[in-house]
């Protein structure tokens, strides 16, 4: 942080907070993260999605009438306008990204949907599951599968994307992970998402910016990254000479370290134990034991490559392995990350919109001054 003409100057904003919340806390040096007065590790674990949802937008665990309500508005809101499928179709018959389909197709939420907060984030949270599922279909050539209103959140996205009833252990590896990523302070997707609100501008056009911001590799697209690793490793002894390789051409080993955590990520262990459940049943029991081999060599080598700076293992490993046990491909990673991450930006924009209070920051001009007007025939 530096002073130019009386004007502080905090690079990324670093150090800055811009508001107060009570739906996170992350405390980077104690490697804590509380959501909603929760630790992750008491929460993660146990809740649906959806009490995780009512947690974030009224600041209380639901009773069984509250939560029940709330599962059958999700449920009503799930299936996507005719107009809004004829894009994911469009979308896929392009082949374009799946964040950029998912970016598109958001904007369709409110169709049929009426314009207020509350509403237009009911349609968010239960339609995104919908749109990536359908497109992940459509772009392998198959049809999209219809959402089952009597399905939990997470069982009817796994059911979408298959089109069989998910088996408990893999609702609860994804509820986990879900529950896991809702929210993670100030993060870039929930800043964006802010300031688009702080506008007075509606809920579908902040989460639309926040996808936008999501989508970018610095924030949302390490996990695919980070299980690449451990197929190219193939086998636990070659670790070491891998991933010493990978740092001696000065490439970063995804899925280590942390921008906030200067310790391990406390989200990494809650889907750590989530993980073992999985591959326990259902995953590659022989690629779990492997990600397991490199994530201890590569914490060994980073610590002797990298005294000091303690690199630990972050959410993105886990993430991928996760994920991946429960049959999803990396292009679905991020996707999915905003299906869990739109029930704190949606939160986030509640907040914003009591404030009232528009976010506009101040820039340091440090271009020329006292030019002149050249002529176009003097140039």
């Amino acid at each position: 942080m530096k002073e130019r003409s009386q004007t502080v100057i905090a690079s990324g904003l670093d150090g800055v907070a811009a508001a107060e919340t009570r739906l996170s806390a992350v405390n980077g040096e104690a490697g804590e993260l509380i959501i909603a007065g929760f630790p992750v590790e008491e929460l993660a674990g146990r809740a649906t999605f959806e009490e995780v949802v009512y947690l974030l937008w009224h600041d209380t665990l639901p009773d069984a009438a509250q939560l029940a309500a709330l599962r059958d508005e999700l449920g009503a809101q799930r299936p996507l306008p005719r107009s809004a499928l004829e894009l994911v179709r469009a979308a896929a018959a392009e082949r374009v990204p799946a964040m950029d389909a998912l970016r598109m197709a958001a904007g369709t939420v409110s169709l049929g949907t009426a314009a207020k907060d509350g509403t237009e984030a009911l349609a968010l949270v239960a339609r995104l599951p919908t749109i990536a599922a359908a497109y992940w279909r459509l772009l392998g050539g198959d049809e999209p599968v219809a959402p089952d209103p009597g399905l939990g959140h997470t069982a009817n996205y796994l059911y979408m994307l298959t089109g069989e009833e998910p088996v408990a252990e893999a609702v609860r590896a994804l509820e986990t992970y879900l529950n896991t990523v809702a929210d993670h302070g100030m993060n870039a997707s929930t800043f964006a998402a802010r300031v688009i609100v702080s506008t007075r501008s509606d809920v579908v056009s902040a989460v639309v910016g926040a996808i936008g911001a999501l989508k970018g590799p610095l924030h949302g697209g390490a996990p695919g990254p980070a299980l690449d690793v451990v197929f190219e490793i193939g086998n636990p002894g070659r670790a070491e000479a891998v991933l010493r390789e990978r740092l001696a051409r000065g490439e970063r080993l995804m899925g280590f370290g942390h921008r906030i955590y200067r310790v391990r990520d406390p989200r990494a262990d809650v889907l750590a134990e989530a993980a073992e459940r999985l591959y326990a049943t259902e995953g590659d029991q022989e690629l779990y034991e492997l990600a397991l081999e490199v994530e201890k060599t590569a914490l060994r080598v980073l610590a002797e490559h990298r005294p000091g700076r303690n690199l630990q293992t972050n959410v993105e490993f886990y993430t991928a392995l996760l994920l991946h046990g429960l049959g999803m491909p990396p292009e679905l990673f991020s996707p999915t990350f905003a299906v869990s991450r739109v029930a704190g930006w949606t939160a986030h924009c509640f907040e914003q919109r009591a404030l009232d209070r528009i976010i506009r920051p101040q820039s340091a001009y440090v271009g020329e001054k006292d030019r002149r007007w050249v002529p176009l025939e003097e140039r």
